[in-house]
């Protein structure tokens, strides 16, 4: 019952600070973003109105969306920070999740929107007039979004926030919009060649091209995604590196959030264990598995080992052998021989590269049952979430 607590009181206080200096920071990053994007969008519509360029106000309003785009970001990791509850036992993380869709989202509208103007601009083209004043803060407004896109792609990264870099990835953007503005009303300004209605069209359609592509990503996340293989390859070592554990397999890992996973875990040892060390040890492992990779198992599962007899051993690599000699058979595991029932019981992982998974597992069925006639062999097929990258892996 201690060790049950302090498994617990580590999991809560651990993921309470993490959350509490995360989202601090977070909203300080988006605070910036805001105050800089109202300032950038005050002084670029002033300009635009002023010069009767399309340009220039359409990037004013690019700004604007910068600015609701932190603003969103701070509503959504507010939620995403509040505590589970009866109806949402998991927290709210995945609201970060659903922030980084609207911020998407309006990329997306903003890039069209734009496409829309500039076209009519084109249609009905007007002359611009810009200033050497107006060009000058058009020119600062390019390094200074430049420097906040790539603080807040940082940020994000370095706290996991997609939306932070997502309004990194919209203020590089703009980036690109206030210098292509600016190379315009240079060449306007020494050439008298009006051609900021056709680079507007141009980056709208870059915009728009983007937008799809960050709302790509993110949907694919809300959905789920496979979890990255080296990840799960380093929690599987944590807990093989356990004595008595012989392997760790099926680790299914479930996403809330960022940074927030639930997971489980097979792990394979001897049959002599008791129940009681089988429960001191998987509490262990899931003290050591959250402390390191903040996963927090919340079931392991077991495979028993036949801890004596050569016999056991002799066929388990036999019919490993057998099961992983067929064409897109990643692994075999779990191996058991009951010599009282004569039953002989493992998994196998089948890749879904595999034309028909099915057929491929009762080949393998067959096989074993071809070897063992007087053994009745139980089989399960296993799912490929974690376990590989597509090649065969030593059980």
């Amino acid at each position: 019952m201690e060790a049950e607590k302090d498994i617990n009181k580590l999991i809560n206080e651990s993921t309470v600070d993490k959350t509490t200096s995360r989202d601090r920071t977070i909203i300080r990053t988006s605070v910036t973003g805001i105050a800089v994007n109202v300032l950038l969008s005050a002084f670029k519509a002033a300009i635009g109105l002023l010069s009767g360029s399309i340009a220039i106000v359409l990037d004013a309003v690019n700004n604007i969306s910068d600015a609701a785009s932190s603003l969103i970001t701070i509503i959504g990791t507010w939620y995403a920070g509040k505590p589970a509850d009866r109806k949402h036992p998991f927290g709210h993380g995945r609201a970060e999740y659903l922030s980084a869709m609207i911020i998407s989202v309006i990329i997306l509208y903003a890039g069209i929107t734009s496409l829309v103007e500039s076209i009519r601009k084109i249609i009905t083209p007007q002359t611009p007039e810009y200033t050497i004043p107006g060009v000058i803060i058009i020119g600062v407004a390019v390094f200074v979004k430049i420097f906040l896109g790539r603080y807040f792609v940082k940020v994000g990264k370095s706290v996991n926030s997609d939306s932070l870099v997502n309004s990194g990835e919209d203020a590089t953007m703009d980036a690109i919009i206030s210098g292509a503005t600016f190379i315009a009303a240079v060449i306007f300004m020494i050439w008298q060649v009006s051609i900021e209605a056709w680079l507007a069209a141009a980056i709208s359609l870059y915009i728009i091209k983007s937008g799809i592509g960050m709302l790509s990503e993110t949907l694919s996340m809300i959905l789920g995604e496979r979890t990255d293989f080296e990840f799960a390859k380093a929690i599987k070592a944590t807990v093989r590196s356990f004595p008595g554990v012989y392997g760790a397999y099926d680790l299914v890992l479930h996403n809330y959030g960022p940074d927030s996973n639930n997971g489980s875990v097979h792990i394979e040892v001897d049959d002599t264990l008791s129940a009681d060390e089988i429960d001191a040890l998987t509490r262990k492992i899931t003290a050591e598995v959250y402390a390191k990779h903040g996963v927090i198992l919340t079931a392991i599962g077991v495979y028993a080992r036949n801890a004596d007899g050569t016999r056991a051993a002799k066929i388990r690599e036999e019919v490993y052998a057998l099961a992983t000699s067929h064409d897109y058979v990643l692994q075999a595991h779990g191996f058991y021989l009951d010599e009282e029932t004569k039953i002989i019981r493992f998994d196998v992982l089948v890749s879904f590269e595999a034309p028909d998974r099915h057929a491929v597992f009762n080949h393998i069925v067959n096989d074993v049952k071809e070897a063992y006639p007087d053994y009745t062999p139980v089989v399960a097929l296993d799912t490929d979430f974690t376990e590989s990258e597509d090649k065969k892996e030593k059980a």
